[in-house]
């Protein structure tokens, strides 16, 4: 009998295929004394794992394939980060000299210390963590043991295969795309998480928090994969098989019509021209956003300049960098947002590792405004990237009037800085914010005022608002972009702007979702910031919608005071044009 376990959508379309169970490494860890003679070359040992491991990682870093998702150096520096973390690289060795036992078995006592530590933490975010931690440890584990991460996934996996694990970090996931795997699911993992967020750009269906399924699943059995629905199917029959074998063909021809639009513009059934903008993290990143249509760039997040490295970077080295990035745009706008470091974005050079809750802390525009020359560094850089095309600048995390006037004083300080320096720059450079905080949104009146733009930064926005972890699975039933509270405050940001001439877009999961198109378009919203691969189903559904129509129904939907009402009243948004050909 086909048994059906339901989790988090993350990875589009439909697999079907044989299971490979991942084991964690730390199955069955050996335990042993050790000799007082042998003791420091025990310790020698563990010390030469950490070393392996922080050279594997760091070689894994170096030779990131072109095609990798540019979140990937981002999670492999914290991993790195956390090995050089005096829990792992230190406890350890004294646990090895204390109890006179062998280094795996001592890793494993730390590990058990810290994921009870781990999970006594009230804050939701913080206890997440544990993922990355855990992964870590198993990283050392198989260093001591003499695998290489390298070498972790089996050799004869074949395009059929579909990996079951507790957790896949998202260091070893892209691994695994060099093996043609068809799918992967794990128990635990929000939607946002590090590796959702890999799962989304790879292209490869999977489902994430399902919570038990690594124990229910079967080495070698056939499984269904649902990445639209969140659906897993064990054991299918031949009815069930059918039936996915058809879903499977429909998404493969739904895809192939959509890149039928690359080149079409993005303009509404009533004529209204909408701008379709890419957030991207390199340049390199540029080639597919321009392959897709994007009209430039609305978010180049400039953290990861930050965060692979030992140093902040200099003033000049980002003048090189964001000029050549602006060059390639050849023309098109491009958005530099300033460093949102902090959180899970934590250069090696900023240690927040034991901050009881990094989300609501020093992070983004609150750490700027704590380390000016950092931030007026990069503003320098900006201004002077700023004269070879169209370039803006914006400030995450503001919170309120205060801290935007003192960015608009860093910034006039920045440009008298390279007036008294005589550096050529460009001064008339339009600023904007994030509106990512509900104190921002319900501020928007006062805050427009001072801004040439803004950008609706969703994922924290919901995060914020809902007091709820975007990355624990846990509570992901509370994490809800529908929600009547936050439509009413993304409402209200996108009219507040229109009704002061500014330009607003969104950005984030709700921007790159094409089942929020028409409700974002109905809203007023003429600006999309999305990642490059969710282009074009943006596009589609923009090509297929008429505003003008579609705002009666957004505007029930914004009445609409009822979560459970939401995904019903957003089903007539997508479904008028059928209603009405019914009638």
């Amino acid at each position: 009998m086909s048994l059906v376990l339901h989790g988090i959508p993350v990875g589009k379309g439909y697999a079907i295929g044989k299971v490979h169970l991942l084991s964690s490494g730390l199955d069955d860890v050996p335990h042993y004394t050790i000799d007082e003679d042998n003791i420091e070359s025990e310790i020698a040992r563990y010390e030469n794992a950490i070393k392996q491991t922080k050279k594997q990682l760091e070689e894994l870093r170096k030779n990131i394939p072109d095609d990798a998702p540019t979140e990937l150096g981002a999670f492999i520096s914290f991993h790195l980060m956390m090995l050089s973390d005096v829990t792992l690289s230190h406890a350890p060795l004294e646990i090895i000299k204390e109890q006179k036992i062998n280094a795996e078995w001592a890793l494993r006592q730390q590990l058990v210390k810290l994921s009870s530590q781990f999970d006594s933490i009230s804050d939701d975010y913080l206890r997440t963590r544990k993922q990355d931690l855990n992964q870590v440890v198993e990283k050392i584990y198989k260093s001591l043991r003499g695998v290489e991460i390298s070498n972790i996934q089996p050799n004869d996996l074949f395009e059929d295969i579909i990996l079951v694990a507790t957790d896949i970090s998202p260091a070893d996931a892209v691994l695994f795309k060099e093996n043609r795997v068809s799918a992967f699911i794990t128990d635990v993992g929000g939607p946002t998480s590090h590796t959702a967020i890999l799962g989304k750009t790879l292209d490869i269906p999977s489902v994430f928090g399902l919570r038990n399924a690594r124990s229910l699943i079967k080495e070698d059995e056939w499984i269904i994969v649902d990445g639209v629905s969140g659906v897993v199917i064990l054991d299918p029959d031949n009815v069930v098989l059918g039936e996915y074998e058809k879903k499977t063909q429909q998404y493969k021809k739904e895809q192939r019509k959509l890149n039928k639009i690359k080149n079409v513009s993005a303009t509404t059934l009533d004529e209204i021209d909408i701008e379709i903008l890419a957030n991207i993290e390199e340049i390199s990143d540029l080639t597919l956003a321009n392959k897709n249509g994007a009209n430039g760039v609305g978010l180049f997040r400039s953290e990861f300049l930050f965060l692979n490295r030992d140093e902040m970077p200099s003033e000049e080295e980002q003048f090189e960098y964001y000029s050549k990035l602006v060059k390639k745009a050849a023309g098109k706008p491009v958005t530099i947002r300033t460093a949102d470091i902090g959180a899970d974005k934590n250069p090696r050079w900023f240690r927040q590792l034991d901050v009881i809750n990094p989300a609501m802390g020093l992070t983004g525009i609150r750490l700027s405004l704590a380390e000016p020359i950092m931030f007026r560094t990069q503003m320098r850089a900006i201004l002077r990237a700023a004269q070879f095309g169209k370039v803006k600048m914006m400030w995450p995390m503001i919170a309120s009037i205060t801290e935007l006037k003192q960015c608009i004083n860093h910034l006039n300080t920045a440009k008298e800085q390279l007036d008294d320096a005589g550096v050529e720059f460009e001064s008339d450079i339009e600023v904007g914010i994030m509106v990512e905080i509900p104190s921002a949104a319900l501020a928007m009146n006062t805050l427009i005022k001072h801004v040439d733009f803004i950008s609706i930064g969703t994922n924290d926005l919901i995060q914020y608002t809902m007091a709820v972890d975007r990355g624990d699975d846990s509570v992901n039933y509370l994490y809800q972009p529908t929600h009547p509270v936050i439509l009413k405050l993304i409402s209200h940001s996108i009219k507040t702007a229109n009704r002061h001439n500014k330009p607003v877009s969104v950005c984030g999961e709700m921007a790159a979702d094409s089942n929020l198109t028409r409700m974002l378009l109905g809203m007023g919203l003429k600006s999309f910031s999305i990642n490059a691969s969710s282009i074009l189903a943006v596009k589609n559904a923009i090509v297929n919608t008429n505003v003008q129509e579609t705002e009666k129904y957004v505007n029930s939907l914004l009445r609409n005071e009822n979560p459970d009402r939401a995904d019903a009243l957003l089903y007539k948004i997508n479904s008028y044009d059928k209603f009405e050909q019914d009638a």
